[in-house]
């Protein structure tokens, strides 16, 4: 059995153990339902024809059953889950809807002051509305026959909730929200939507925040990638957003090297929602795409787009992009070559703003599919603008697998991240330690 079905296989596992459940597509909610491979998705995730006016203005909520729950004497345990849909921007300046869910933790806070909020920036999820993340609170597996999901993000969302934080799950735009593609990788539709969240969660009436509520960021991968950037944009976009800490694990910060990398992998299908992502971005860059894509290129883009990322590694892992092209070139060396798709990828890199506040950046010096290299570069260009930085190397053997080699460092270091973050909105300073890793260009 392949590695990645291997880990899959794990992650199904688990999930059942913690009593998860296989689904049938649910009744339909609305006269014209909108069901992505089999899944209906509910009506909650469409949204209304006009947006208010202010960013991370709540549009709705809704009670939000957590699947992994048990009864308690104040209430149920973890917490108490609203769903939510809020307002963004996107990188051109449109609003947007953005779905999530806030969870009302039913433990203490005992690190001094008010209860604090961190928002969780999930790590890659896929592209299909059912992939969203508020949905994984629900379901933490997803298997209906055609479509695979995991809600793997449920562990760290738990371990916040445990130490008595409140936590607001972003899903990001287009992901859950039945009007739009996901931008997946954009680096300030992400942004956005993680600092919206932290907005939407702080005019949720009914919670223990308050004013002096200290705010801090969970990401890791994807949602490492939307946390840097979310620190880095957050003087700029949301200034009343004041962070505490932000913790960014295995960021893509340069993906020109991480399309290089995930080339070949198991998860090769992130590469046909990469190129997705740019499309809905940049529509001008369609016509290049239009011209390079083959007709099995053009199928894997559409069948990707409503695909999870369970989906991804059962059809599309090990795939070569040389497959998709119609002169056999791989999606690395079109870039290349290719002068617009060099300077649209060039706008996605993250390090040339200076983060807000306190940052914990990790990568495994084995990581080979968002490479340890470019991540480990994105500290050390911050650490040059004078951030203050804890840099993490987490070192770990390298099995061969370039998925478990990426992940493992997700499960290994989670805890020492959450213990970071905690000290950081309990008020205690964090400590740089950019003096051990060289600045000169």
């Amino acid at each position: 059995m392949p590695a990645c079905r291997r880990l899959l296989a794990a992650a199904i596992t688990a999930a059942a153990c913690l009593g998860a459940q296989a689904l049938a597509a649910p009744a339909a909610t609305a006269a014209e339902p909108v069901v992505s491979r089999g899944v209906t998705i509910p009506a909650f995730y469409t949204p209304p024809a006009t947006l208010p006016a202010a960013n991370g203005a709540l549009v709705r909520s809704e009670p939000l059953r957590l699947a992994l729950s048990l009864p308690g004497l104040d209430g149920p345990l973890p917490g108490r889950a609203t769903r939510l849909m809020y307002r963004s921007t996107d990188a051109d300046g449109h609003p947007v809807a953005v779905t999530g869910a806030y969870i009302e933790p039913a433990a203490a806070w005992k690190g001094g002051g008010s209860r604090p909020l961190v928002a969780v920036a999930p790590g890659t999820m896929g592209q299909g509305d059912q992939c969203a993340a508020s949905l994984g609170l629900e379901h933490p597996l997803l298997l209906n026959g055609q479509t695979v999901s995991v809600g793997y993000e449920d562990l760290s969302v738990y371990r916040l909730l445990a130490s008595g934080i409140a936590v607001v799950v972003t899903d990001y735009g287009g992901l859950g929200t039945t009007d739009r593609l996901h931008t997946y990788v954009n680096r300030v539709d992400e942004a956005h939507a993680v600092l919206d969240a932290v907005r939407a969660a702080r005019a949720l009436p009914g919670t223990s925040l308050t004013a002096d509520s200290r705010t801090g960021l969970f990401g890791y991968s994807q949602g490492g990638g939307a946390t840097a950037a979310a620190a880095e944009l957050q003087p700029a976009y949301a200034p009343d957003v004041r962070l505490s800490g932000s913790y960014v694990g295995a960021p893509p910060a340069d993906l020109t090297e991480v399309t290089k990398a995930i080339d070949g992998s198991e998860l090769a299908g992130a590469l046909g929602w990469s190129l997705n992502g740019f499309l809905q971005s940049d529509p001008s860059l369609r016509p290049i795409a239009e011209a390079h894509l083959n007709d099995a290129g053009k199928d894997a883009m559409e069948d990707l787009s409503t695909m999870c990322i369970g989906d991804a590694l059962f059809h599309y892992g090990y795939q070569r992009s040389t497959r998709w092209t119609t002169d056999g070139s791989s999606l690395s060396e079109i870039i290349a070559g290719t002068p617009a798709l060099r300077a649209f990828l060039d706008t996605q890199r993250i390090g040339r703003l200076a983060p807000s506040g306190p940052v914990r950046v990790a990568t495994g010096v084995s990581d080979n599919l968002v490479p340890h290299g470019q991540a480990r570069r994105l500290a050390v260009d911050w650490c040059r603008k004078g951030a203050d930085v804890t840099y993490k190397a987490v070192i770990l053997p390298n099995v061969g697998s370039a998925l478990i080699n990426h992940a493992a460092p997700l499960l290994t270091d989670q805890g020492d991240a959450v213990n970071w973050l905690t000290d950081r909105l309990s008020g205690r300073p964090a400590v740089s330690n950019c003096w051990s890793m060289p600045l000169q260009p």
